[in-house]
């Protein structure tokens, strides 16, 4: 698994494995903040957001390493998921913190890093999606045996 691991990694230019990096440590670092959040607060850490934003937030524990570990397997999926998870946390983050930008724009900052975030790691689906399916479309070469 090992060797064919890094010849997955191996096989991608440069500029997605650059790309595949920057998803693992933004979804890496998601997974701690939300694990710190329901270590201070337990279940009820999002008892202040709706109740099906509650269980997102919650499920983020869950989905965030799920996507890492299929990204860093360079995996199609791992795109994918990584774009939708993106997509649902960026828009829940703005859901649930509406009110206090509508009373104070300036806050709009705290929000930033996120957005900033999903946005790069929506822009990179595709043709991270396209490198990975043309690695497995090319003929695998066999090492000749001694």
């Amino acid at each position: 698994m090992g060797f064919e691991l890094r010849q997955r990694w191996g096989g991608e230019p440069l500029w997605a494995r650059w790309v595949r990096a920057v998803y693992l440590t933004g979804f890496l670092e998601g997974f701690c903040a939300h694990v710190l959040d329901l270590a201070r607060g337990g279940v009820h850490a999002y008892v202040s957001f709706p109740g099906s934003l509650q269980v997102f937030f919650v499920s983020l524990v869950i989905l965030d390493p799920l996507v890492a570990v299929l990204v860093g397997l360079v995996r199609r999926e791992g795109g994918w998921l990584a774009g939708a998870v993106m997509v649902l946390d960026v828009s829940a983050n703005w859901w649930a913190n509406r009110h206090w930008l509508q009373d104070d724009p300036a806050k709009l900052v705290w929000l930033s890093p996120i957005t900033l975030f999903g946005l790069f790691v929506v822009a990179f689906v595709v043709p991270l999606h396209r490198t990975v399916a043309g690695m497995t479309s090319k003929p695998q070469t066999v090492a000749p045996s001694a």
